[in-house]
């Protein structure tokens, strides 16, 4: 029996290992191959049913193949999102301002070694969350076209050629640029024609003449697939010329595969699968919907309408080899990515978790937020500030916010700096610094600031004690034990040594002592956590049941010099966490307090605009101006405008600092403020590039990406796409400042052009040169701006289109010589009779100048 028992035992081992052996030699292990033939042979190993479950971005792992389970969904729109920490560069619209395609580069190239860090650190945890992927779904490279549009933030601005050559960028840094594996897989986003109205985008039918869409809408698509190697495409959820864009055959296989040589994989915008049937009605069952979809090229859902894959194949509506095709392109992605590769083969497999929000991660996320910062005003030479100011107010809503620096589709930084934080640091130890919001972003609710310290006691120290537990019910020995003087926490920022940052509770206690007797507001404010308020032993605030974001407030009557006892209680889990103990006095309101410190002050320096949490994807309804993510107007919002008003009649200087992800119509504040300062969403060292900018540590270089409309009224309906009297480039009324615009604190002089040859055949080539001075100062940066204006065309043809851009740095007197080259490119336009592009005979002017509307031009003949 015992050698029977033996003997079987041999037997199994025997077995298991030809099957390991057999295993290791399956074609799609064996890395001699070619990914196509990899692909290939694990492709026919599934079952309809596997091959189904892999289409959608939740694919499951499939043991039994090694297949490892893998999330589709990744963001890092500008850095690496909704992942936890990492480094948060400018908002895209700031990344834009830029005008800088090598820094766009740098800063794509952290973000992937971010991603790339994150998700291996995810693996040896066994997490395939949402998240932790390499397949990223940015950039967006769609045409802002219009400044309401909520999502335009996300873009590199209203201009084919600058959101090209970003993009290109932007995806050559995240897919990296190794000759054999991709770093990540970039996704241009969204194909094609989508700019709003964002509460329409489900069942909104898009129209365009088809040389706009050749000559404006697809061009970034176009060079981001061509150029920059994108190996996937987003499809957008909205109709182009009736047909859903994500079963547009036009689209994604005659357009996309077809004439670009696209060889990546098409993924749907998220539940744009469900929009076919669901609001588009263009088929009459879910099934169809999947089945137009694939046939047409969408070869990823991102959603669950592929589950009716299955049923379709059974009804005729598609084949599984029609699947198959779509399945194909998607994992060779994954084998490009290395995921069936031993680690040690695979370049950037290695990358370590310490370069998350690494310092020289954070000083590259700085330089990119001084190089965004454009300087639109600067009358008498206001800016820059002094240092040794005897007192500066720092007053509006969006100057003490982390939300305004972070935009959306982001990350969470280890460490942010407002733009109150960025001036107190720069200014001298003996200025007086003083702070206030004076209003709320858009509505007129009496705004709320943090308790100060100096109201706040725990024994002779100033502040609240805090007490630290890594459960929920307040337990066992305390992690820290510590005094903070206001709660303003961010734990995601500076967590205590020790703590638990995915779950953790916290306790303040205290007292409260006010100096003058009274009503006042006293809330908390956190991001959809709980938390408990309670003033002398009764709970005034609870946020334990379906936790909010908004402030949660209670008004309580509190008496001159009387101690009340305060204890928060706090309870954490996942991210982000953030705590705010807020108050508002009802004897005085924020802005009269504003008021009060402009008059004792030399200087105002006043942070509004608007913010995510008003422009944006798709929210519901909010106050006047703002609809649904999109904006109905392009004004600061009115009661900002009523505070500058009043700051500007004390008489003391206002210099205007605007934080905000589209074009502002600041008439009045350009008309009476003597400096403005645009600094987009900047990214969490975005105080500290404002202040540089302000007090002259960093000489401001940055460009409109967006043209500045004096009023709505100059705008076309916004559900209308045609390009006619939109952007720069078709807009022929009077702006308030220029796309390509920006200030500096020196002055450069151009000199006269020079063509190395007036004359050309059309599939030629030639050169143009001018000379740069810096004229003034300071050291500084320019932005040369290439320009092109066809003077005798047949059809319409844009006003004028950028068509070539390079940053030079001169000291003050010192000259230098810029080249661009012009190319039959530069000169093209989308033949609708020919359907191609062509270089028509006739004068063009060619013109280099700092911005759309102040370039010198020469002529430029093209023979027959």
């Amino acid at each position: 029996m015992i050698k029977n028992r033996k003997h079987i035992l041999l037997v199994l081992a025997l077995i298991a290992i030809t099957l390991v052996k057999a295993q290791e030699k399956l074609p799609y292990l064996d890395t001699s191959l070619s990914f196509d033939e990899r692909v290939d042979d694990l492709v026919s190993r599934m079952t309809l049913e596997e091959k189904v479950g892999q289409m959608m971005n939740d694919a499951p792992a499939i043991p039994r193949l090694n297949i490892p389970a893998h999330e589709y969904w990744n963001e890092a729109l500008h850095g690496v999102a909704r992942a936890g920490k990492a480094t948060v560069f400018p908002q895209a619209i700031g990344l834009g301002a830029t005008f800088d395609e090598e820094l766009i580069l740098e800063s794509a190239t952290v973000i992937s070694d971010e991603a790339r860090a994150k998700h291996h650190e995810a693996l040896r945890n066994n997490s395939f969350e949402r998240y932790e992927g390499l397949t990223y779904w940015t950039p967006n490279v769609n045409i802002f076209r219009d400044p309401r549009w909520g999502r335009g933030q996300e873009t590199y601005g209203e201009d084919p050629y600058l959101t090209s050559r970003m993009g290109i960028s932007f995806v050559k840094g995240l897919q990296g640029d190794d000759d054999k594996y991709l770093k990540l897989v970039a996704t241009p986003k969204h194909f094609a024609v989508h700019s709003g109205p964002e509460p329409e985008r489900h069942f909104f039918d898009a129209a365009t003449t088809e040389r706009d869409l050749y000559d404006t809408y697809l061009p970034a698509f176009e060079a981001t697939v061509k150029e920059g190697k994108a190996y996937s495409i987003m499809a957008a959820y909205n109709r182009y010329m009736g047909t859903p864009c994500c079963a547009s055959h036009q689209l994604l296989d005659e357009i996309l595969r077809k004439d670009w040589g696209f060889d990546g994989f098409v993924v749907s915008d998220c539940n744009a699968i469900r929009d076919i049937h669901d609001y588009h009605n263009y088929v009459d069952s879910k099934e169809e919907a999947a089945a137009v979809a694939v046939k047409a090229g969408c070869d990823l859902n991102c959603g669950s309408r592929y589950e009716y894959l299955i049923t379709a194949v059974a009804f005729g509506d598609i084949t599984e080899e029609e699947i198959d095709v779509s399945l194909k392109r998607i994992f060779k992605a994954r084998f490009k990515l290395g995921m069936f590769d031993p680690a040690e083969i695979v370049p950037y497999a290695s990358i370590p978790m310490d370069v998350v929000s690494s310092k020289k991660h954070r000083d590259l996320a700085l330089e990119t937020a001084q190089k965004s910062i454009v300087l639109l005003k600067n009358e008498n030479k206001t800016l820059p500030l002094k240092k040794d100011l005897k007192s500066i107010a720092v007053i509006g809503p969006n100057a003490n916010d982390l939300e305004v620096l972070l935009g959306n589709y982001n990350g969470f930084p280890s460490q942010y700096f407002t733009p109150l934080d960025g001036i107190k640091n720069k200014v001298s130890k003996d200025t007086k610094v003083y702070y206030e919001a004076g209003t709320k972003l858009i509505s007129k609710e009496p705004t709320m600031s943090l308790v100060s310290a100096e109201f706040l006691s725990f024994g002779d120290e100033t502040g609240l004690q805090a007490t630290y537990y890594n459960n929920h019910d307040f337990s066992g020995k305390p992690v820290a034990t510590r005094v903070e003087k206001v709660i303003n926490s961010n734990w995601n920022l500076s967590p205590v040594k020790g703590l638990d940052e995915a779950k953790f509770a916290v306790e303040y206690i205290g007292n409260i002592k006010v100096e003058i007797s009274g009503d006042y507001d006293l809330g908390l404010q956190s991001h959809h956590k709980a938390y408990t308020l309670e003033i002398d032993g009764k709970v005034i605030v609870d946020n334990s049941d379906r936790p909010k974001r908004r402030v949660l407030k209670e008004t309580v009557y509190l008496e001159k010099g009387k101690s009340y006892k305060v204890n928060i209680k706090y309870y954490h889990e996942g991210y982000p966490a953030k705590l705010k103990f807020m108050w508002a006095s009802k004897q005085k309101s924020s802005f009269d307090k504003a008021i009060e410190l402009a008059k004792k002050s030399e200087v105002v320096v006043f942070v509004g605009g608007i913010s995510p949490g008003v422009e944006g994807e798709q929210m519901p309804v909010n106050s006047k101006g703002f609809d649904g993510g999109d904006k109905t107007d392009i004004e600061l919002p009115e009661v900002q405008k009523e505070l500058l008003k009043a700051l500007h009649e004390t008489g003391t200087p206002v210099v205007l600092v605007l934080l905000n992800g589209s074009a502002l119509a600041v008439n009045w504040e350009n008309d009476n403020l003597p400096a403005i300062v645009e600094a987009w969403y900047p990214g969490e060292l975005g105080g500290n590039a404002i202040a540089d900018v302000l007090f002259g540590d960093y000489n401001p270089s940055g460009r409109l990406p967006v043209t500045f409309y004096k009023t709505v009224k100059d705008l076309s309906p916004f559900v209308n796409y045609s390009m006619k009297g939109r952007t720069y480039r078709y807009f022929d009324g009077e702006t308030l400042y220029p796309f390509g615009y920006g200030l500096s604190y020196t002055q450069f002089d151009y000199g006269d052009l020079k063509l190395s040859k007036t004359k050309m055949a059309a599939n030629e080539s030639c050169e143009i040169s001018v000379s740069i001075t810096n004229t003034g100062d300071f050291e500084g940066e320019d932005v040369v701006q290439l320009y092109v204006r066809d003077v005798k065309s047949s059809v319409k043809r844009p006003l004028k289109s950028l068509r070539g851009i390079k940053r030079i740095s001169l000291k003050p007197g010192k000259s230098t010589t810029v080249t661009f080259e012009i190319t039959p490119e530069d000169l093209s336009f989308f033949d609708i009779v020919q359907h191609k592009k062509i270089v028509e005979p006739g004068i063009f002017d060619i013109g280099i100048g700092p911005d759309s509307n102040s370039f010198k031009t020469i002529e430029l003949q093209i023979l027959n």
